[in-house]
């Protein structure tokens, strides 16, 4: 009797480790808290195809917006913390603390950082038919014009929002922003003459730059972009302020296991090691970040220097969010 107690006492302490070692032995749940049909879309899907084949397991995207992001980030600080929920957010998870003044979350502290995933510049343009033709002469007619100038953006605190804050602070000098639900409305207006100025990912608008329909001023990048390669780079044009990039980071709810989490830094360092991955994201304008920066220090770092930058900009902007 006392020989069938041990076993089964064993048999017990046992299990914990032996469900450890089992993960991830069911699907796991990748939440993007944006709507589908997007670059955040497209990223996590071209991510979750990625992880599966090296985790072994399917990898299931949700797509889970509203509120700028935070609905979606929300529920996956929420998610119990056993590695079958993760979160690939992008910039905008590092303005949520200035936008949002009740947010249930707080970005750093409420979970685990896994790695830094892709990266994409901005480019910001007009319709062809608006009087500046340069940089040098978009800052002059600003600068004369004022809140003349419209700036288009595709939600508060989006990424072009973003660029456009830091554009007017670059230049000293303030712009009316325009808010519109989603990019595709504020690029019709662009094209329409209603707004001026939209800062954008060059995903859907490298081809109409390239054609002549739509005039690019600056690219917000250190490098040009073969795809754009007669668009002039913010140092090009003397402002390096205007560096800004849409980066996507990975998360894991607070408190999920240390080896799970060493896991998928293994797994995300592989996929961004990856040339076929990188072929996925050349479609759409966008990097991955090189390996040395793909761990949770450097994630950690990222994430830390951005809300320091975007908290003050936003603040002096005046900007705050329902």
């Amino acid at each position: 009797m006392r020989h069938i107690v041990a076993v089964v006492f064993a048999v017990l302490l046992a299990l914990p480790a032996a469900a450890q070692e089992a993960w991830p032995s069911r699907p796991i749940t990748l939440i993007s808290p944006y709507a589908p049909g997007g670059a955040s879309d497209f990223l996590a899907r071209t991510l979750a195809e990625a992880l599966k084949a090296r985790l072994g397991q399917q990898v299931l995207v949700q797509n889970a917006p509203g509120a700028g992001g935070t609905v979606g980030t929300l529920q996956a600080a929420k998610a119990r913390p056993d590695g079958y929920t993760l979160l690939l957010n992008h910039i905008g998870l590092s303005t949520m603390p200035a936008l949002y003044k009740k947010l249930a979350f707080d970005p750093l502290a409420s979970f685990e950082l896994i790695g830094l995933f892709a990266e994409g510049p901005m480019v910001i343009l007009s319709r062809r038919e608006f009087a500046p033709k340069t940089f040098g002469e978009l800052v002059a007619y600003a600068k004369a014009n004022k809140e003349k100038v419209t700036f288009a953006s595709s939600g508060m605190g989006s990424a072009t929002h973003l660029c456009a804050m830091l554009f007017q602070e670059a230049i000293g000098t303030p712009v009316t922003m325009v808010q519109y639900k989603g990019a595709a409305p504020a690029m019709l207006d662009i094209r329409s003459g209603q707004v001026d100025l939209l800062c954008d990912l060059p995903t859907t608008t490298s081809s109409a730059i390239r054609s002549g329909e739509l005039r690019a001023f600056v690219l917000t990048a250190s490098k040009r972009m073969a795809s754009l390669a007669d668009v002039p780079t913010a140092d090009e044009v003397g402002m390096p302020s205007l560096h800004m990039s849409t980066w996507f980071g990975l998360y894991a709810p607070l408190g999920t296991p240390r080896p799970v989490l060493e896991t998928l830094n293994k797994a995300l360092r592989e996929v961004v090691a990856d040339k076929a991955v990188a072929g996925q994201l050349e479609k759409i304008e966008t990097v991955l970040f090189p390996v040395d920066k793909v761990t949770p220090e450097a994630h950690r770092a990222m994430l830390a220097a951005q809300i320091a930058l975007w908290g003050p900009i936003i603040e002096k902007a005046g900007i705050q969010a329902e």
